[in-house]
């Protein structure tokens, strides 16, 4: 994809078998030794990595992807995170997401972030995080909070 041709590219079946199965990803063990560590966080083809702070009550998200996945890991801070499958009325599930630990979002997957303190985060993703290219692949929705707090009124 190019700021000319944001058409993104279609998600395969071989692609699919790489996802994890979980919303939380386990990580693997750290490589550690008298320098310091290296905590091995995504190794697949990807074509954004992006730094994001959040203050306490931002809300980000509320939107799903056409084609792009990301695993968003936590540096620091903590966050309410809520999904759903597209389209679908269901409540939203609820994780709590704390500092080193990693979710991943697939696509056609409705999410939110909710950030319960200051938090900091690295997101890495599929397709490229330029404007065009993210705009064609993005669906917003109605918000995941709101429904999740109705859910449970």
């Amino acid at each position: 994809m190019t700021d000319q041709d944001p058409v993104p590219t279609p998600v395969t079946e071989r692609e699919k078998a790489t996802w994890p199965t979980e919303v939380v990803v386990a990580l693997p063990e750290p490589f550690t030794d008298d320098r310091g560590t290296i905590q091995p966080l995504v190794d697949l083809d990807m074509k954004s990595a992006v730094l994001i702070t959040s203050r306490p009550g931002a809300v980000r998200a509320d939107h799903y992807h056409k084609t792009d996945w990301h695993y968003c890991y936590l540096h620091s801070g903590s966050m309410a995170y809520y999904h759903r499958p597209a389209g679908s009325g269901a409540r939203p599930e609820e994780v709590i997401v704390t500092a080193g630990q990693m979710v991943f979002t697939p696509p056609m997957v409705e999410h939110a972030m909710h950030f319960l303190e200051d938090t900091v985060f690295v997101t890495l993703s599929r397709n490229p995080r330029d404007r065009p290219s993210y705009e064609a692949d993005v669906v917003r929705v109605a918000s995941l909070l709101k429904a999740f707090a109705e859910d449970n009124a």
